[in-house]
C-alpha cells in the first residue's frame, strides 16, 4: 500500500511540473512532424506513381487505335482475311438490323406476353399502379426483343461469314 502512495505521489508531482507536461507536448509534436513527413513522402511517390500510369495508359491506348487502324486499313484490300462490316460489327460501330422475320416474329410473341402480364399486374396490383405496370412491361419487352433479335442476327452474319 505504501508502494501504491508513493507512486501516486510521483504521478501527482509529474503532472504538477510545468517541465514534464512541456517534455511531453514536445514529444508528440515531434511524433505527430514524423507521422506527416512520412504520410507526404507517401503521397508524393503515389502520385508519381499516378503519372507514370497515366502516361503508360495513353500510350496502350494510342498503340491500340494504331492497330485498329491498321486493322481496318489491311480489310480493305482484296486479299483480306476479315472484311470490314465483320470488323464493325466486332468492334460494335454498326447497328445490327433489326427487320426481318425472326425479328418480327419475336417482336410479336413478346407483345403477346407483354399483354397478358401487364394484364395479370394490373389484377393483383390494382388501378394505382396501372399506368406504372404498362410502362416497365413495355420497356422490359422492348429491351429483350432488341438483345435476342442482335444476338440471333450477329450469330447469323458471323455464320454467313465464315
Amino acid at each position: 500500500m505504501e508502494f501504491a502512495n508513493r507512486l501516486v505521489a510521483v504521478a501527482t508531482k509529474a503532472a504538477n511540473n510545468n517541465t514534464v507536461i512541456n517534455v511531453c507536448l514536445v514529444g508528440s509534436f515531434l511524433v505527430l512532424a514524423a507521422r506527416s513527413a512520412n504520410q507526404q513522402n507517401n503521397i508524393e511517390a503515389l502520385k508519381a506513381e499516378k503519372d507514370s500510369l497515366v502516361k503508360s495508359n495513353k500510350a496502350m491506348k494510342k498503340t491500340m487505335w494504331d492497330w485498329k487502324q491498321q486493322l481496318f486499313s489491311e480489310a480493305e484490300t482484296d486479299s483480306a482475311l476479315v472484311t470490314v462490316a465483320r470488323l464493325r460489327a466486332i468492334y460494335g460501330e454498326a447497328p445490327p438490323p433489326q427487320t426481318g422475320a425472326l425479328y418480327l416474329c419475336l417482336r410479336g410473341v413478346f407483345r403477346l406476353l407483354d399483354n397478358f402480364f401487364s394484364d395479370y399486374l394490373l389484377v393483383l396490383a390494382g388501378d394505382a399502379v396501372k399506368e406504372e405496370a404498362k410502362s416497365s412491361a413495355s420497356k422490359l419487352v422492348d429491351q429483350n426483343v432488341g438483345r435476342i433479335v442482335s444476338g440471333s442476327v450477329h450469330s447469323l452474319v458471323s455464320k454467313n461469314d465464315e
